[in-house]
């Protein structure tokens, strides 16, 4: 008997974002003997409502277990975990245990970034003859530069993907010049400081000429564009050239992340109960395990 043919839309969430946004707008929960569980609560509630999702068959998260990575060793500046208020920091293996107990693959990174995950996977996923879309669940705009065939950036909670052209518009360049947009602007988000005088306006109008910063000349007399205080651009950038690219490197998105996983992995299956019901009680939510034990049990039943 043939099986039918389905297309697939693949979810890759941004686990790093998800805890950060839960922590500072979700309510505060404490548990009996005092530790901070409100983000986490938050978010298992809201993939546990995404789980229901008609679309959503297909679904990863990825977090920044350390928060440093090999881009430390590259920058000294580079983002640390360094500021983070503790009562979100405590918060990141729980988490971690609350999507794997609703039955996502979980990917914790350490050496490698969140992003770099969702990047490697993004591309293997395009790959796929059955996978009619790839959905990056963040707002972060380091991922503009994996936009492109097949693959938006998302936002899950106005239902909103943004193509090749939403990038343009949003930043002023092509999915690919994002890495040396950013360095030349900064991402203060990351540690990258950028280059002196360099706004998002005017790298964005250097780059409609020239693909990337190696390709923008030291001398502005070369310069194929008329922009704005090009002259105090093109020395600023003459003066920090290695620095430019140290840092066009640092945004750019690794494509080699090994990860196990293929597309057909990420169908989601069933829950963990016992685990789900485990971090349910411990957050304070445990609803969320009732109505997924109702799930399970009515899925019994039919089988």
């Amino acid at each position: 008997m043939r099986v039918p043919f389905r297309l697939v839309i693949v979810h890759l969430v941004d686990g790093t974002y998800e805890l950060f946004r839960a922590f500072y707008g979700a309510p505060s929960s404490l548990t009996d003997d005092g530790r901070e569980v409100g983000a986490t609560r938050a978010l298992l509630r809201s993939f546990s409502t995404m789980l229901q999702e008609p679309e959503c068959t297909h679904i990863a998260i990825a977090f920044d277990t350390v928060i440093e990575s090999f881009r430390n060793q590259l920058f000294p500046g580079y983002k640390t975990g360094e500021g983070i208020d503790p009562a979100l920091w405590s918060q990141f293996a729980l988490a971690e245990r609350a999507t794997r107990a609703l039955g996502i693959v979980t990917w914790s990174m350490y050496d490698f970034e969140a992003d770099d995950a969702i990047a490697t996977f993004a591309a293997r996923a395009k790959q796929s003859p059955e996978v009619t879309e790839v959905r990056i669940c963040s707002p972060d705009k380091d991922f503009g530069q994996c936009v492109g065939d097949r693959v938006v950036l998302y936002d899950r909670r106005k239902r909103i993907g943004l193509d090749p052209e939403g990038v343009r518009q949003r930043l002023g360049v092509l999915p690919e010049q994002v890495p040396s947009w950013l360095a030349l602007v900064g991402d203060t988000a990351d540690g990258i400081p950028g280059i002196s005088r360099w706004g998002a306006r005017s790298a964005a109008k250097v780059l409609e000429h020239y693909p990337n910063v190696a390709a923008i000349p030291d001398d502005v007399r070369q310069w194929k564009v008329d922009v704005r205080g090009a002259p105090a651009l093109a020395t600023e950038l003459a003066k920090a050239r290695d620095a430019a690219l140290l840092y066009e490197k640092l945004a750019t998105l690794r494509l080699d992340v090994p990860l196990e996983e293929s597309v057909e992995d990420l169908r989601h299956r069933a829950v963990v109960l016992e685990d789900l019901a485990a971090v349910a009680a411990e957050v304070g939510a445990p609803e969320v395990y009732e109505r997924w034990k109702l799930v399970t049990d009515q899925a019994a039943l039919k089988n």
